[in-house]
C-alpha cells in the first residue's frame, strides 16, 4: 500500500515538531538533531521535517511505496505523466537506505517516489538529491547550496 510523503523545511526543529505533534495527537517516531518525521495512518502519510539548509515551506512531495513492484508500478506512471524523470537509484537519506526517482509537476513541485530497504545511522550527505534537483532545475533556478544535504525518506 502506497503513503503520500510530505517534506517540509522549518527554522526551529523544536518548536515544529511540537506543533505537529499537537497536530496529528502523535509523537514523531524518528527523531534526529536535524530531523523527524511521522508515520501516520490516517491519514496515510510519511510526514516529515528538517533543518537541512533550505528555505522554510513545503520542501517537495513524494510517494512511498512498500515494495519493488510498487516502486516499478510508480515508476511507470512518472514516465506516462511526461516531463523529466531523474533516476536517482540506491542513496541513503534522511537515516535511511532508498531507491528513488524525481519528477517536477507541471507547477514545478518536486516529486519524489521511493522504497526504503533499510535505516541508516546518518543522514546521508544529499549529493544524489541535489544532484537530481540541480540536473532538473530551470536555469534561472538557483540549486540549493553545496553544504546543503536536503533529501528525505
Amino acid at each position: 500500500m502506497k503513503r503520500l510523503h510530505v517534506h517540509v523545511a522549518v527554522e526551529n526543529l523544536q518548536q515544529s515538531i511540537g506543533f505537529y505533534a499537537a497536530l496529528f495527537d502523535a509523537e514523531p517516531v524518528v527523531v534526529k538533531p536535524d530531523y523527524a518525521k511521522w508515520m501516520l495512518d490516517d491519514p496515510r502519510v510519511n510526514f516529515a521535517i528538517s533543518t537541512r539548509g533550505r528555505t522554510p515551506g513545503l520542501d517537495h512531495l513524494g510517494i512511498q511505496v512498500e515494495d519493488k513492484n510498487e516502486l516499478h508500478e510508480v515508476y511507470a506512471r512518472l514516465r506516462k505523466a511526461g516531463g523529466t524523470v531523474i533516476e536517482q537509484g540506491a542513496t541513503t537519506c534522511c537515516y535511511a537506505k532508498s531507491e528513488k526517482s524525481w519528477i517536477d509537476d507541471p507547477a514545478g513541485i518536486a516529486w519524489e517516489t521511493f522504497h526504503t530497504t533499510d535505516e541508516s545511522t546518518d543522514y546521508g550527505d544529499g549529493s544524489g538529491e541535489r544532484e537530481a534537483r540541480v540536473a532538473k532545475a530551470a536555469p534561472a533556478v538557483t540549486a540549493a547550496p553545496a553544504t546543503a544535504a536536503a533529501c528525505c525518506k
